[in-house]
């Protein structure tokens, strides 16, 4: 059982290891956040259950998941979060071609025409 353990716990720092050099490597906001979440996460679950597979006990391993669902419930929002605010504050992407998908079409048009009449007013 401790060579399984110990394969989760270096398996874990491997992808650790690799979220760290994304974000130092990433050209951008968006990418750097895209590896500390995605692999972050990951590394940090795999090192949990490798503690938990060596340790044994029920709180060790009650606590190892409910640090995991904690990990995969904020991970992903605190992304979304960190997202939101940079495209607000037009934070440069990397690359020529930006293809902006979060601003519809429809909001252009509304945007050419001015603004909306109030209801009864048309």
């Amino acid at each position: 059982m401790n060579w399984v353990a110990a394969f989760f716990v270096i398996a874990g720092g491997f992808f650790s290891l690799v979220a760290a050099i994304g974000v130092l490597r990433m050209p951008d906001l968006y990418t750097r956040m895209h590896a500390a979440t995605k692999a972050g996460a990951f590394g940090a679950a795999l090192v949990l259950v490798g503690a938990a597979l060596h340790f044994g006990s029920l709180r060790t391993v009650v606590v190892a998941a409910a640090t995991i669902v904690f990990f995969y419930l904020t991970a992903p929002v605190a992304a979304q979060v960190l997202a939101r605010a940079a495209y607000r504050r037009q934070l440069p992407t990397w690359g020529d071609g930006r293809i902006d998908e979060i601003r519809e079409p429809r909001d252009f048009v509304e945007e050419s025409r001015g603004p909306k009449p109030e209801p009864g007013e048309e």
